[in-house]
Formats: C-alpha cells, sequence, structure tokens
C-alpha cells in the first residue's frame, strides 16, 4: 500500500487549528483529486478541504467538534490503487426516540386504557341495555356531548352517578373517556460546533466585554415608503425589490459624517480606537447554518441601487456558503433587521470590534397625532446598541436622532449639507 498522509493545512491569518465540523467522506472510501473530504471552521470562517490526492481513505483524524492542529495529520490515502478494503462498518444509531424506526400504522386503533376508580367498579352496559341516570344527570351529558350508554355506572343495577359522568367529561372514565395527551418524551443531543460555537463565544464575549448601552427610537417612514414605492415602480420587470435597508446604508453613511465615534473598532490589544473614514457596513445575515454579517465594503461611494445590489449579493454568499473570508470581515459599523419579525423593539449585540450596531424593526401603520390631529402614519423603530466605553449616551442618541431625521425627509439623504 502506497499510504499519503494529508496534514492540516495552514489556513491563514495566524490559524493555529481548526475544529472539524463535518467529514464529507468515510474510511473505506475512493476519492477523486479536488473533492471535498471535509468542512473545517477557523476563527475566522468555514473553509472546504479538497482532496489533494485520488485515492482510498484509510484513516480520519478527529471527530466533529474536535480541534486539529496545523500541521497535524487530518486524514490518510491509500494511493496505490489495490482493491478496496472491506467498508467500515455503519455507526451504530444513537439511543433514542430519534433513531427509532417508524413504527407501522396500526389497523385499527385501540381504545385508551381506563384507569378511573368508575372503570373498574362496573362493566359499561350492554348494547340495548336501559340507560338509568336522573334527569340532572341526562341534561348534563347532552350538554357535555356525551353518550350515557357508553359511560360505566357505579350505582345500583349499574345506575350512572354525576361523579360517574363527571369522571368521564374529565378524561377519567371509562371506554367512553376522551384519551389524554400523550407526553413527549425524549431529548435531541446537539453538539455545539463550527458557526454555532464561533457565534456562542463572540457572542458571550460581547456581553461579556462591552458595556452595551441601548437606544430606541421611533421614526415616521411614511415619505419613505412613499419613495421607496415610487422607486420600485420605476425598475424594469423582475428587478430585485428595494426594501429598507439600502436607504438606512445610505442615511447611515451620511450622518456618520458627523459622528465618527460611531464609525469605529476597538483594538484591545493596543487599547487604540480606529475611527474609519471609510464605512464598512456589516449586514447581520440569517443563513442555514447561522447568523452570519458579510460585509458591503466602501458603502461611501456607492449609489442607493448599488448598495441595495450589494446586500443582495453578499447576503446571497453568505447564505449559500460562499462568501469568502474578505467578505466576512472588515466592517466598521453593523446593521441588522428581522424583517417582518421584527418586533416593537431589540436589544442588539454589538459585533465585536465594533463599537456601535444600528437595528431595524419592523414598519407598520399607526395612528398618530400630527399638528393636533390624529393620522395614519408608518411608524418604524430604530433599536440600537453602542459600546459606553467609546461612545457617550448623549453622542449615541445624538447620531440616532440624526438617522431619524434622514429617514423621515428622504430627500436629505441626498442632498450634500
Amino acid at each position: 500500500m502506497s499510504r499519503y498522509v494529508f496534514k492540516m493545512p495552514d489556513l491563514g491569518e495566524g490559524t493555529v487549528s481548526a475544529e472539524v465540523v463535518e467529514w464529507k467522506v468515510k474510511v473505506g472510501d475512493s476519492v477523486k483529486e479536488d473533492q471535498v473530504i471535509a468542512e473545517v471552521m477557523t476563527d475566522k470562517a468555514a473553509v472546504e478541504i479538497p482532496s489533494p490526492v485520488t485515492g482510498r481513505v484509510v484513516s480520519i483524524t478527529g471527530q466533529p467538534g474536535d480541534m486539529v492542529a496545523v500541521g497535524a495529520e487530518l486524514i490518510a490515502f491509500d494511493t496505490s490503487g489495490a482493491a478496496p478494503a472491506e467498508p467500515a462498518a455503519a455507526p451504530k444509531p444513537a439511543a433514542g426516540p430519534a433513531s427509532a424506526p417508524p413504527a407501522k400504522p396500526a389497523a385499527v386503533a385501540a381504545p385508551p386504557k381506563s384507569n378511573g376508580p368508575a372503570a373498574a367498579a362496573a362493566p359499561a352496559p350492554a348494547v340495548g341495555a336501559r340507560v338509568m341516570a336522573s334527569p340532572a344527570t341526562r341534561r348534563k351529558a347532552h350538554v357535555a356531548g356525551v353518550d350515557l350508554a357508553t359511560v360505566p355506572g357505579s350505582g345500583p343495577g349499574g345506575r350512572i352517578s354525576a361523579q360517574d359522568l363527571e369522571a368521564v367529561i374529565s378524561g377519567q372514565g371509562g371506554a367512553a373517556a376522551r384519551p389524554a395527551i400523550a407526553a413527549r418524551k425524549g431529548v435531541e443531543e446537539i453538539k455545539v460546533i463550527g458557526l454555532r460555537r464561533l457565534i456562542a463565544e463572540r457572542m458571550s464575549a460581547a456581553k461579556r466585554n462591552i458595556p452595551h448601552f441601548s437606544y430606541v427610537e421611533e421614526v415616521d417612514v411614511t415619505e419613505l415608503e412613499a419613495l421607496r414605492q415610487y422607486l420600485i415602480s420605476r425598475q424594469p420587470k423582475g428587478t430585485p425589490s428595494l426594501t429598507y435597508l439600502p436607504f438606512l446604508v445610505a442615511a447611515l453613511v451620511r450622518v456618520l459624517e458627523k459622528f465618527p465615534q460611531c464609525n469605529a473598532v476597538h483594538d484591545a490589544e493596543r487599547n487604540v480606537i480606529l475611527r474609519h473614514s471609510a464605512v464598512h457596513v456589516g449586514v447581520a445575515t440569517q443563513t442555514p447554518d447561522g447568523l452570519k454579517v458579510p460585509v458591503v465594503k466602501h458603502a461611501e461611494a456607492r449609489s442607493l441601487y448599488d448598495v441595495a445590489a450589494e446586500i443582495r449579493r453578499v447576503s446571497e454568499a453568505a447564505r449559500s456558503n460562499k462568501a469568502t473570508r474578505d467578505e466576512l470581515t472588515g466592517s466598521t459599523i453593523t446593521v441588522t433587521s428581522l424583517g417582518k419579525l421584527g418586533g416593537i423593539a431589540s436589544t442588539p449585540v454589538i459585533n465585536a470590534p465594533e463599537v456601535a450596531i444600528v437595528g431595524v424593526n419592523k414598519a407598520v401603520e399607526r395612528p398618530v397625532v400630527v399638528d393636533g390631529s390624529i393620522a395614519i402614519r408608518r411608524i418604524m423603530n430604530l433599536s440600537s446598541s453602542f459600546d459606553h466605553r467609546f461612545v457617550d449616551g448623549f453622542d449615541a442618541a445624538a447620531m440616532i436622532q440624526a438617522l431619524k431625521e434622514k429617514l423621515e425627509h428622504p430627500a436629505t439623504i441626498f442632498i450634500q449639507d
């Protein structure tokens, strides 16, 4: 056998180890050169590892969740072209309800077992037998929709008492008792690995190290909605619809010119604040793997439509797991929106090492007082968080107020002050 050992490669940016997220192959599999054999996670992003050779897998190192050092053996191949060995035994399924084979449906459902005292006291009346019960009990059974012929009676001669009927209505009686709702059992065990582990570590570090200051403000976006609908009507058919996010980013770019302390990152190692002239906007994006933050680079140099297109492009790249490391790093401020699930208010967690994050809640029509009269206006809340170590409460509030003014008078977004 010609054994080829492939070691964990250096994935760049000072990576010393990587976490095994998923093996795409197993011992005994034949693989071709450049075929993806594993997915690993660094502190920056998920990376797919291709096979360097064509051969048969003879050993692998590490299970999902294990860390493998750069330079350590990751996988070994037999490249001699010999007949493949017997495949590895299939792993035993985990114990528990999730691994049990589905039960065949019964042809006829069995009646539920009775465990009430009335059921044990007397059998159900024979079919056609005269039902003995008081008028009051009969009326109660009629109201409850219970056929007294199915109720076991515990009185003399099988007479049905009020207690017998009550036991059936409450689900504790005999054959006529309604089946109880089955209690659910079983626990699904999910290892916290890969992107979910990385999200957990970063969120924990952000909340532990950053004193968050949250600020919520109400914004009247009635005029912005009118402009948005007008621009949508002028777009060619098939063009993706404009959302609020491109307008928010365009307004944010203008506002940050006067609040550079909010367009900054904290270099903890050197303990310095880096205020950026460029505005690189992170866009919090939900993906099948978890939350990712792709970045719209140089938003200050883009038109409204260009911003919209770039948000769509990087978000889709993140969802399809095709975003590059550069597209997932380098943001100077982040925006986050849950769309129709946006709720009334939220307290977004800062995307460290940034010092500010702006959250968008859902826009709804509400009655509000305008110039002393009640009017229907489209209202949207902005929920934002700031690193209180470096952004004072006054400056944070002033920035959001300036952003509110831009969004409420959208023409000012496109006018140089």
